[in-house]
């Protein structure tokens, strides 16, 4: 989820100011002529008035992607056909207000969804079952702001991130139970009330995050005893990065820049490349996910306040 523009989400400010020349062609490296990502296309459109903003993506086998929309605090599925089809909806709040977040599909079909609840105390993860029903995990009402989601699939446990406390917890499903896995300065944001660590996967060893206060991708090693080894800072400069998907090509990751309005391809110690941006049809674009050489895009809209949408394109090569 972005935080780096003052816009509202949820009934509050979240961010910095906008960055300048954000949302215009100028933004764009006069390099991305020659684009690893072709044929953008929209799959689906979203209904804005309804809350529908998709805050983050999973991916089915059958190329079905299952999105969380943060305002509406549900979670949809949307063929590559561009059919839309609500797989649950999440408490409203009983004062306050309350979002979706993360989500995350495990090898059985069963969906985790982080659930925020602003001003109270019912944040924590739900689990989508495979015959729609949806039912709390875990409590977690200590967390400030509950963001990105990831499995482990050595050990089915989930991490997840506060972006307010700069804090990854590591949280095992089946019992309920959860820790705070890694914190530190490199976690943190810049300011109070803005978001540290944000976008999360688990990669080759080690869990990765972005940090989007202080624009760098990092990468925590999960020691052979499960607890996290030293936080390693992969890549810098990347002013305005929230979720990010891996490629399948080592660590070269696509990763989603709201606030400039575009998808880059980052390789950790290079260069970073736009190769996707508004012309392809991006709307403040919240995630990313990759299957083959498919890269799927959400579009949460939170700062254009227009056409919340999916689209996909091709890796090439």
């Amino acid at each position: 989820m972005p935080r780096h523009y003052r816009k509202r989400f949820l009934g509050i400010g979240l961010g910095t100011l906008v960055l300048a020349g954000a949302f215009t062609a100028s933004a764009i490296p006069a390099f991305a002529s020659s684009l690893p990502v072709t044929g953008a296309h929209i799959v689906a459109h979203f209904n804005f008035t309804a809350g529908q903003q998709p805050e983050n993506i999973t991916l089915e086998p059958n190329g079905d992607a299952d999105v969380t929309f943060a305002y509406a605090h549900q979670v949809a599925r949307v063929t590559p056909q561009g059919k839309i089809t609500i797989l649950a909806t999440l408490p409203a709040a009983a004062s306050g207000t309350t979002a979706a977040s993360g989500i995350v599909r495990t090898p059985d079909g069963t969906l985790y969804v982080n659930y925020i609840d602003i001003g109270g105390t019912q944040s924590g993860i739900w689990r989508i079952n495979r015959d729609g029903s949806a039912e709390p995990v875990l409590a977690l009402p200590e967390a400030g702001f509950l963001n990105g989601l990831a499995l482990d699939p050595g050990t089915g446990a989930l991490f997840t991130v506060d972006s307010y406390s700069g804090t990854v917890w590591k949280v095992w499903p089946r019992t309920g139970k959860a820790n705070v896995w890694a914190s530190g300065q490199d976690l943190q944001p810049t300011a109070p009330g803005g978001f540290g660590v944000n976008g999360l996967k688990v990669h080759d060893g080690s869990v990765w995050v972005s940090n989007s206060s202080q624009g760098t991708l990092l990468r925590i090693p999960m020691l052979p005893d499960g607890t996290a080894g030293s936080t390693v800072v992969a890549a810098t400069g990347l002013a305005s990065i929230d979720d990010f998907s891996f490629t399948g090509r080592g660590d070269t990751l696509l990763a989603a820049q709201p606030g400039l309005n575009q998808v880059d391809l980052i390789t950790p110690g290079g260069a970073s490349q736009a190769v996707l941006t508004a012309a392809d049809g991006l709307s403040g674009p919240s995630s990313v996910a990759v299957s083959g050489r498919t890269v799927y895009v959400t579009s949460a809209a939170y700062a254009t306040g227009v056409d919340p949408n999916l689209l996909t394109a091709h890796l090439a090569g």
